[in-house]
């Protein structure tokens, strides 16, 4: 009983996490790009990961184009994790597996006809990112994800595919 409790108090003690735990951050290529604003929170857990939960408002299904007869109205949240691979100083690659649940609806008018479909659906994802830390508080990270829409309304539609791109440029900051 000794050994397993020192054994657990060394392996508990020697645990180092950044001096910051919390980051702030905005897809700000999004927000530009196709006017979908995504803010998240990340919270460091260990020296080199973390749990993120991002908000999408007004989020859009990867890129399609937009016209005034195509709406998108949806809402979406995020959870993920991300474990970044040089943990000095959090800067460098890291890998974010995430799930995200989509709530909405796509609105497309042609003439007379109205087709809307629903967005609600549960989506499973993994990205790749680079993250540069300036001064332990600010933020510029580049990313690519690729995820698989489980919405059975959106699989069957012709308009949407089952995976779904998406990129951006994150800023962020840390405190």
């Amino acid at each position: 009983m000794r050994v397993l409790c020192f054994y657990l108090l060394r392996h508990f003690s020697q645990r180092i996490y950044p001096k910051k735990h919390t980051k702030l951050n905005l897809n700000i290529a999004n927000a530009i790009a196709i006017a979908s604003i995504e803010v998240g929170y990340e919270h460091y857990v260990g020296m080199n990961q973390s749990v993120e939960l991002e908000m999408f408002f007004n989020d859009r299904f990867s890129y399609f184009p937009k016209n005034s007869d195509k709406k998108f109205s949806a809402t979406s949240i995020k959870l993920g994790y991300n474990y970044y691979f040089d943990p000095e100083n959090l800067s460098g690659p890291y890998i974010n597996p995430f799930i995200k649940q989509r709530f909405g609806k796509y609105k497309e008018t042609e003439g007379a006809n109205v087709t809307e479909i629903k967005l609600n659906s549960f989506i499973l994802g993994v990205g790749l990112g680079y993250q540069w830390n300036y001064n332990d508080t600010f933020i510029v990270a580049p990313f690519v994800n690729i995820a698989r829409n489980f919405g059975s309304e959106i699989n069957n539609s012709k308009k949407f595919w089952a995976i779904e791109p998406n990129a951006g440029l994150k800023i962020g900051y840390k405190f």
